[in-house]
């Protein structure tokens, strides 16, 4: 069924910003309660253009498999593995989602959005060797994780990175573990296709198209909008509003007065990489191989070299990088910062600053690094690397939650927060990474949270969609097989994590080694 279009400027839903958040929501919807009338608004003149963009993340289909982010230590000897496993699970209903949209034609070919390339953890360094060590092995009996293959063979690891390892001294300690099930994914072409899918389903998508402000109207809310072409303003209301708009939320919540996250504040935070496409290198190289952490580094600083196809062209990728701007979007304003602060968060700001001083030493040492500096983080990666063959390039801007928690001011953490207002009808996204990987189900938390009234009568149609809605896959192996080789099949990715048998003895050889 066609969805409505609203009338005199009123609408069940309006999605703000067009990104992947916002598109898989819409996705959503539409599924469920197909007669809604919705509009989606962009301030920039294309979709996905932001953080979806190929060029402005990592393209990585975060699952857990290889960053040591997400299995921290916890003690000798121990790794916490909960947040690789939770991701896992995140990953697994987006390529559901994906998978289901691809056989009911709507999202085209999938080779050009997403592809089947090894994801690799990279141990340096007696303790780096250790923490690879341990969590592969409290991760690879796990369902989600079969396959994974730990080596320190450096015959094993030439044959495996050839890039990385051919021709490396023999005198460092190192070892990679390998899992094939890895992906690498264009969200930005997936973004562009889900938009378009909805647009002919009926809801209005409009580009260049700028959300000023939002207020309580009644029942709804009023949304004040700038047409950025025709230079008019207009004003439309929504029953529902999702703001999706990364780091324009917060300024957006405020205007609408959402008492939720009076004290909350913003830090921007960008990124660089180099990058490079020339195919000498990037034969050399099919993988996303992930390090750790330098002493003292945040856990958002993991180093990894991967392997990205854009636009059917393949590249390799190295960083990342941390650089600042003020602006709290790549095409923001340099005024975002010192605009968002406020009476209110103004401690929160001040705790925050007192209480990561390492991120704030890092930062520091980011911003002055030379050229050289970065050619010597990259041949850690790439012993044999030419300067003139890699590019600097920038990628996105994150806007990481300042906020009191336990009565200090504190960047809450790196991940995503989905906030709702206590009038109803709002929902809103705050944070990063691993984000676009966890989209489906980072808008299911929406949906259970913005229409626990609806979700008994709509859960029929998201466990059609979506196999593994509500069910923790890990407890399920044989469900997770079965999924695993529908959305394989579909996406056109090797059919599960494991590695082919031939594969898995060379490595549980090189394991021994």
């Amino acid at each position: 069924m066609r969805g409505r279009t609203g009338r005199d400027g009123d609408y069940d839903v309006v999605l703000v910003g067009g990104g992947i958040m916002s598109a898989t929501l819409g996705a959503l919807l539409r599924r469920v309660q197909p007669e809604w009338s919705v509009l989606v608004l962009e301030r920039l003149d294309g979709f996905g253009l932001e953080s979806s963009s190929a060029w402005n993340n990592a393209g990585t289909g975060h699952a857990g498999l290889c960053e040591f982010n997400y299995t921290p230590l916890t003690g000798p000897g121990s790794v916490d593995v909960s947040s690789a496993v939770t991701v896992g699970e995140q990953f697994q209903l987006s390529r559901q989602l994906w998978t289901r949209l691809v056989e009911d034609g709507e999202l085209g070919e999938p080779a050009e959005f997403i592809r089947s390339v090894p994801h690799f953890g990279f141990g340096h360094g007696s303790a780096g060797v250790e923490h690879l060590r341990l969590r592969t092995e409290a991760l690879r009996g796990h369902p989600l994780f079969t396959g994974m293959e730990f080596t320190r063979d450096r015959a094993a690891m030439a044959q495996w990175l050839p890039l990385m390892f051919e021709g490396r001294p023999a005198d460092e300690e190192l070892a990679v573990c390998r899992t094939h099930g890895g992906t690498d994914v264009d969200y930005g072409v997936i973004t562009r296709r889900l938009l378009a899918s909805l647009g002919r389903s009926g809801a209005e998508v409009r580009p260049g198209h700028e959300v000023r402000s939002l207020a309580r109207d009644g029942r709804k809310w009023r949304l004040k909008v700038r047409d950025l072409e025709g230079a008019r303003d207009y004003e439309v209301r929504g029953g529902f509003v999702f703001l999706g708009t990364g780091g324009g939320t917060l300024p957006l919540l405020r205007s609408a007065g959402v008492v939720e996250t009076r004290g909350y504040g913003g830090f921007p935070i960008s990124g660089q990489f180099l990058r490079t496409d020339r195919p000498e290198l990037v034969a050399r190289h099919h993988a996303k191989v992930y390090g750790h952490a330098e002493p003292g580094a945040p856990a958002m600083s993991v180093p990894h070299l991967d392997t990205r196809v854009v636009d059917g062209r393949t590249y390799l990728m190295f960083g990342p990088f941390a650089a600042f701007s003020p602006r709290f979007l790549k095409r923001g304003r340099r005024t975002d910062l010192p605009r968002s602060v406020t009476a209110q968060n103004l401690g929160a700001y001040l705790g925050a600053a007192r209480g990561n001083r390492d991120l704030v030493r890092y930062l520091v040492g980011q911003l002055a690094q030379s050229r050289d500096d970065r050619v010597r983080a990259l041949r850690r990666f790439v012993p044999d690397a030419r300067p003139g063959d890699w590019q600097l390039v920038t990628a996105g801007q994150r806007v990481q939650v300042v906020k009191r928690v336990g009565g200090r001011g504190a960047i809450a953490g790196f991940g995503t927060e989905v906030v709702t207002s206590h009038h109803g009808g709002l929902a809103a996204l705050l944070g990063a990474s691993p984000g676009a990987s966890a989209s489906a189900a980072i808008m299911l938390d929406v949906l259970e949270r913005s229409f626990p009234d609806r979700l008994p009568q709509w859960r029929p149609a998201l466990r059609d969609l979506l196999p593994g809605y509500g069910v923790q896959l890990s407890r399920h192996p044989d469900l997770l097989a079965q999924v695993t080789l529908r959305t394989a099949r579909a996406l056109g990715l090797e059919s599960g994590p494991s590695a082919s048998p031939a594969a898995t003895d060379s490595g549980q050889k090189a394991d021994r080694g």
